[in-house]
């Protein structure tokens, strides 16, 4: 059978956002009228036909939404955040309210952050689930409340969550496993860092990586990976200590955001020349580790698309009571020094006509 037609078929189809679709749809102020036949036909065309869903939607004055996230140390966490109001915002912030619960660390306001959203009777929650266990009780308090839960850049496997958006997994550590591989001749001994091992995008990752080097590469030492919890300082020490004692170590994969502690130690033990050092994401402090060399490459996992995803698919369930994935995966980008500065202009550019489109988006058909 054909799929239903959604708000979002008709929004890809019109080139507008879904915010203008749902308003015309709906006879909401701020669409012209010619917008509005438009998308009324579109819809017809589409066959697209309201439920019940859209119509409890529709005639509430706010859509109450709970973030929680990370603080984190870079703009990883920024970028995500900055994705979800983005998208927010394109439906106008009238019918949106977010309320970020922003906690310090792992295992630092996690649980509560989670309770607080479901005990204040939000309509949907997008969480990081660093600690799924800790968390598995209250997500299926979520469910069994009808509150639908998105993850994003982890999974919470068997809590009832809606659905999951991160980056894919197994290709980052496969990439970084190759590129390692490559790079060292297949030859020497290397070093995986990641926050903790319970978590798992961080743990398929490392087994990806493992996996990779172990058939093609199996001339390359894997050490037992370093866990910093996601604290820099932590990162820092545990890092010196073993640079300092394995002098003869040849590369390390950081799996996570913290890779400028790992260079420090590097830097400090006055080994990181002899290193070859493959990071993640991106943001400005690691910019100018790429241009020197000291950085090999970069697996960017789009966080801002992370984050504009995951709201967009918990509005899809809201708006149409039905998701069209409970797991969307994407694809890494990997930079170095040669397309660094092309890369960087192409996220300015795209930012930019983000910004300057999605107010006018209403009157653009």
């Amino acid at each position: 059978m054909k799929p239903k037609a959604t708000l979002f078929d008709i929004a890809d189809a019109l080139g507008i956002s879904i915010g203008t679709v749902h308003r015309a749809l709906h006879n909401h102020h701020g669409v012209s009228v010619e917008t509005k036949a438009r998308v009324l036909e579109v819809a017809q065309k589409l066959g697209y036909r309201p439920n019940l869903a859209a119509r409890y939607l529709s005639s509430r004055r706010k859509l109450r939404i709970s973030v929680n996230t990370l603080k984190g140390t870079t703009s990883f966490w920024d970028e995500v955040r900055a994705g979800i109001e983005e998208e927010a915002k394109s439906l106008g912030m009238e019918s949106v309210e977010i309320e970020f619960r922003t906690y310090p660390g792992l295992d630092e306001g996690e649980e509560e952050a989670f309770a607080q959203a479901v005990q204040a009777g939000v309509d949907g929650i997008i969480t990081y689930p660093s600690r799924p266990e800790k968390l598995k009780a209250w997500m299926r308090k979520a469910a069994s409340s009808r509150i639908p839960v998105v993850c994003v850049a982890t999974d919470a496997p068997e809590t009832g969550r809606l659905a999951v958006v991160s980056v894919d997994t197994l290709v980052s550590g496969s990439l970084a496993a190759d590129l390692m591989g490559r790079f060292l001749k297949g030859q020497g001994k290397v070093l995986v860092t990641l926050s903790d091992m319970a978590i798992l995008e961080h743990a398929e990752k490392f087994h990806a990586f493992q996996n990779t080097l172990h058939d093609y590469y199996p001339g390359i030492q894997l050490l037992d990976p370093i866990q910093d919890h996601d604290v820099e300082s932590e990162a820092y020490a545990k890092c010196l200590s073993l640079f300092r004692a394995t002098p003869e170590l040849s590369g390390v994969y950081v799996t996570t955001e913290a890779s400028l502690p790992v260079l420090n130690a590097a830097r400090d033990a006055g080994v990181l020349g002899n290193l070859i050092v493959i990071t993640t994401d991106l943001f400005p402090a690691l910019v100018p580790e790429i241009h020197s060399g000291a950085v090999a490459a970069t697996i960017y996992q789009r966080p801002r698309t992370q984050g504009l995803t995951a709201f967009r698919v918990l509005y899809e369930y809201l708006s149409e009571g039905k998701s069209s994935s409970s797991q969307l995966t994407l694809a890494p980008h990997l930079v170095m020094r040669g397309n660094l500065e092309f890369f960087l202009q192409r996220e300015s550019l795209e930012l930019r006509e983000q910004k300057a489109h999605r107010p006018v988006a209403a009157e653009a058909v």
